[in-house]
């Protein structure tokens, strides 16, 4: 089992420098960011967590510039997405943003992706609310079409580009590990079933992962079982 931390980095939050140094001192295995572009003030979907919408959901800091921080102070540690928003994202700026942290940080990049629960967010990106499961798909099977070919194309109902090339590759082959989140049951289901790495709230994976028999893999020659990325609210009291 790994461990790993993830906070939402502000400008009044402490620094992803200096949580990747602290968690890399103490045996961490990574640190992982979320994603928010900006917070719509009308609200068309309930949040997740219930209540208000936690302030820190208004200033997060960018993912990729927070965890590029994190990547050049430390040595060992991974960085992650938590999740990274592949709906509200272009698919070829977000190709090569993966591909260029995964670079700087020689391997240590793990791409945590998800659907998203915010509609007003996304309806601003120009993102259709109910179609967004596909278009998620579309974009991550352009996104490794690009990471894997030197000349590269897609030609999907949502996504389309004709060939092209695009640099610099990830270091990790033939990408980095892509992890599907979500803050509900079903999201770790659909995951798991498509052989895919999960990572939500541990009560999500564990309704989401039963039975066993629906979860294809056997990890003994045939299909290797999915990695499960479990989240934890832990709260630590000074003193």
């Amino acid at each position: 089992m790994h461990i790993g931390a993830a906070m939402f980095f502000t400008d009044y939050s402490m620094s992803p420098t200096e949580l990747a140094t602290a968690l890399e001192e103490r045996g961490f295995e990574s640190v992982w960011a979320p994603e928010h572009s900006h917070i719509p003030l009308t609200r068309k979907s309930p949040f997740p967590g219930g209540g208000d919408l936690p302030k820190k959901y208004y200033d997060a800091m960018d993912p990729f510039v927070s965890l590029t921080a994190a990547a050049v102070v430390t040595k060992k540690l991974k960085v992650g997405t938590g999740v990274c928003l592949v709906n509200q994202r272009d698919p070829i700026q977000t190709a090569k943003a993966v591909a260029s942290i995964d670079q700087v940080s020689g391997g240590r990049f793990l791409f945590g992706v998800g659907n998203g629960w915010n509609q007003d967010e996304m309806e601003n990106h120009g993102t259709d609310f109910e179609s967004r499961h596909k278009l998620v798909r579309e974009r991550i099977e352009a996104m490794k079409v690009i990471w894997t070919k030197s000349k590269a194309e897609y030609h999907g109902d949502m996504v389309k580009f004709d060939p092209m090339m695009a640099w610099p590759k990830p270091t990790q082959k033939p990408h980095p590990p892509i992890l599907v989140g979500g803050a509900f049951p079903y999201g770790a289901r659909r995951a798991l079933r498509r052989r895919l790495d999960a990572a939500a709230p541990a009560q999500d994976l564990w309704r989401g992962a039963r039975p066993d028999s629906e979860v294809p893999g056997d990890g003994q020659g045939g299909q290797p079982r999915p990695r499960l990325a479990a989240d934890l609210d832990l709260g630590i009291e000074g003193g």
